[in-house]
């Protein structure tokens, strides 16, 4: 756990994200009176109260250092969580990872049902982009036009979904990863959303595509750090205190950065990369210091 300052600044910033995060999708997804209503039910099952929002704060953190409206990057950073938590929706079905357990309450397919699952899982893809390209989000339709171009690039096949394809593939008989290969399987699966954060709330403020070189360089090395955690987490962690079934990689006989470097070389490796993109914001000041924390917390998360 992160202590002191910079564990307080992290902390009250997560929890107002949060709330931030939750309001919007309440107000997004009120309950309709028609047959409608399980499908928003489910959505909001999914979508409200759960979850750190790292994502959400990444946008509004990465924001705050060009002067953007907190309102602007709020409904940014709940649409990449729309995408966040429809790809965990459909994770957790049985034709994918079959999990019983996320944030600690039953997954939407067990709460619901698979094809409630399915239905909200594709509802907040949609919700994503409908928040992106309304004009309370930018005025300025070029801006909205890059962030939906930025997110959609994310979550397809060049991104998230293309990640969890290879990683599919990986669960097949004779197929094997190296680490250049586990590296690019998880800079999509997992780095390209975190990636996309940063990048949303750079668009945001405006700044040019070269002047987001070490934005982009910060992200890239914050999302390998994060799933390097994620696999130590599952060698090592709490169950309960992740919310969520562990030691799925070892049962499944699944190459991972721990098993391919060892757990005491992937938590070295993890905390370099975190020293690393800590110190690409070094053009920043305190304006910086919630990312600096975020990029600390990432290798301290539950264990």
């Amino acid at each position: 756990m992160l202590v002191g300052i910079e564990g307080d600044l992290l902390g009250d910033s997560l929890k107002r994200v949060q709330r931030e995060v939750d309001a919007v999708f309440d107000a997004a997804m009120p309950v309709p009176s028609d047959t409608r209503a399980r499908l928003v039910e489910a959505m909001r099952y999914a979508a409200i109260g759960g979850g750190k929002r790292v994502r959400p704060l990444l946008v509004a953190s990465t924001a705050e250092l060009f002067g953007v409206s907190r309102d602007a990057a709020v409904r940014v950073g709940t649409a990449v969580e729309a995408i966040h938590v429809y790809s965990l929706i459909h994770d957790d079905l049985p034709c994918m990872d079959d999990d019983d357990l996320r944030h600690g309450k039953p997954t939407l397919h067990h709460e619901f049902d698979e094809a409630t699952a399915v239905l909200a899982g594709d509802s907040l893809h949609a919700l994503a982009f409908e928040i992106l390209a309304d004009e309370k989000t930018s005025a300025d339709p070029f801006t909205r036009s890059e962030l939906i171009l930025t997110l959609g690039t994310a979550s397809g096949m060049n991104g998230m979904a293309g990640g969890q394809m290879m990683d599919m593939v990986a669960d097949e008989e004779g197929v094997t990863y190296d680490l250049h290969t586990i590296t690019r399987l998880q800079q999509l699966k997992t780095g390209a959303l975190l990636a996309a954060s940063v990048e949303m709330g750079a668009i945001l403020g405006k700044v040019p595509p070269e002047g987001r070189a070490h934005l982009r360089a910060y992200s890239r090395d914050i999302g390998l750090a994060f799933q390097i955690a994620d696999d130590l987490l599952d060698v090592e962690g709490d169950a309960q205190k992740a919310g969520k079934a562990l030691r799925k990689d070892e049962e499944q006989g699944k190459q991972t950065f721990v098993t391919l470097m060892g757990i005491d070389k992937a938590r070295e490796q993890a905390r370099a990369l975190v020293d690393q993109a800590v110190a690409h914001l070094s053009s920043h000041g305190k304006e910086a210091d919630t990312l600096r924390a975020l990029a600390r917390f990432i290798v301290e998360r539950d264990r």
